[in-house]
């Protein structure tokens, strides 16, 4: 596939009666994509399945991938906006109960992804599709800047490099657990998501040690 194909809408819908287009169009693409996969759906099935013309389509969207662009940019707004809420809900600066929330973060993130038509049809493009995975790492460094700041906020940092370095490990282990979870019958949501939350928590204990004598200091 051309990696210079045009993943920009045409335009962005402002009348009630266009945006409910605009979504439908983003709603029928979700659910195709989960039934389909990718390389099977087109413009003309999409079209046909919203009940609008192509003509029509394409008034908002020049190709399928600029459709699959906006589905994930949808669903990481909506995964982002749980991230914002949950680090805005820690209160007192605190990392250690920020750590100990791990949990409530991922089982809301995936309340909201399964919340999304396709949720995990669209997460799954995201990561097959070359030209969409820029909306993931956009949204997932998205994160990591609001822990770093987050944690800046709690204690001076020697390098803000190196802490950035392992909250987007910590992102990536995150949404890796929150995809798994999505995926695996053999196991709960809960428990997937509390190994994670155990495993984030160990990577994490040298620094909050750190945290904990230079607070005693």
């Amino acid at each position: 596939m051309d990696h210079s194909v045009n993943l920009e809408p045409k335009i962005q819908p402002r009348q009630k009666r266009a945006k409910a287009t605009y979504e439908r169009l983003l709603d029928v693409a979700a659910r195709l994509l989960e039934e389909e996969g990718v390389e099977r759906i087109s413009t003309n099935m999409i079209a046909e399945h919203a009940g609008v013309t192509v003509p029509a389509l394409y008034r908002y969207f020049p190709n399928k991938y600029a459709v699959l662009r906006a589905l994930g940019d949808r669903l990481m707004e909506r995964q982002n906006e749980v991230a914002m809420a949950w680090l805005s809900e820690q209160g007192e600066p605190d990392p250690v109960g920020l750590f100990e929330s791990a949990e409530d973060f991922m089982l809301r993130t995936i309340t909201v992804t399964v919340e999304q038509p396709g949720g995990l049809a669209v997460m799954r493009a995201l990561r097959a599709v070359p030209t969409l995975q820029d909306v993931r790492l956009a949204s997932h460094r998205q994160v990591t800047d609001l822990i770093v700041e987050y944690l800046a906020t709690i204690t001076p940092m020697e390098s803000r490099e190196k802490a950035w370095k392992q909250a987007r490990f910590s992102v990536e282990m995150g949404y890796a657990a929150v995809e798994m979870a999505l995926e695996e019958d053999r196991l709960s949501y809960e428990d997937i998501v509390g190994e994670a939350a155990r495993q984030l928590r160990a990577y994490w204990a040298p620094w909050l040690e750190k945290f904990r004598k230079d607070s005693d200091n």
